[in-house]
């Protein structure tokens, strides 16, 4: 069973946090929901609550076989946080899937791990992207290597099927 990290803050865009935990899921995988308390309601941009399974001093990213990202405000929170990049740097660093969408990619600049790399995200942090040495481009979902990425909320299918298919690709 493939085990991922689904990491939540407040504000975060509702469709980009439920729908891939429920698809991933749906999927057969097991996905924790990994937040800056464990057990606490956290809150989607639109009122959507959801509940966190662990703290991100819990975790332990060698335990798991990719991370998500979702966008929403929650990215420019959690890239506060050490243990965040450093989860998502583990994830990255062992070949593993980094799936972020939307507002996301802050993280992933955040974590130093764009360099070089083919990217999309909203297009209004595009130049964020391009600053930290990625290629934007405006598609629905990238894959380049084991990063995917998402522009918004109707790229979801896209998205999911492109991490799904990198995540089983091992």
């Amino acid at each position: 069973m493939k085990k991922i990290i689904a990491l939540i803050s407040e504000d975060f865009e509702d469709l980009e946090l439920s729908y891939p935990v429920l698809r991933l899921r749906e999927a057969g995988c097991l996905v924790d929901v990994v937040g800056e308390e464990k057990n606490r309601e956290y809150h989607g941009k639109y009122g959507v609550p959801f509940i966190s399974d662990l703290s991100f001093d819990e975790v332990d990213p060698a335990d798991y076989d990719g991370i998500l990202v979702p966008g929403g405000w929650a990215p420019d929170k959690l890239r506060r946080f050490p243990e965040v990049l450093e989860m998502v740097r583990a994830i990255f660093a062992a070949g593993k899937p980094v799936g972020e969408i939307c507002h996301a990619g802050w993280v992933l600049i955040s974590a130093g791990i764009l360099e070089g790399k083919t990217v999309t995200s909203t297009p209004g942090i595009k130049d964020d992207m391009a600053n930290a040495g990625a290629t934007w481009v405006n598609t629905p979902s990238v894959v380049d290597g084991n990063i995917i990425s998402a522009r918004r909320p109707p790229d979801l299918p896209a998205y999911m099927k492109d991490y799904l298919r990198v995540l089983f690709a091992e």
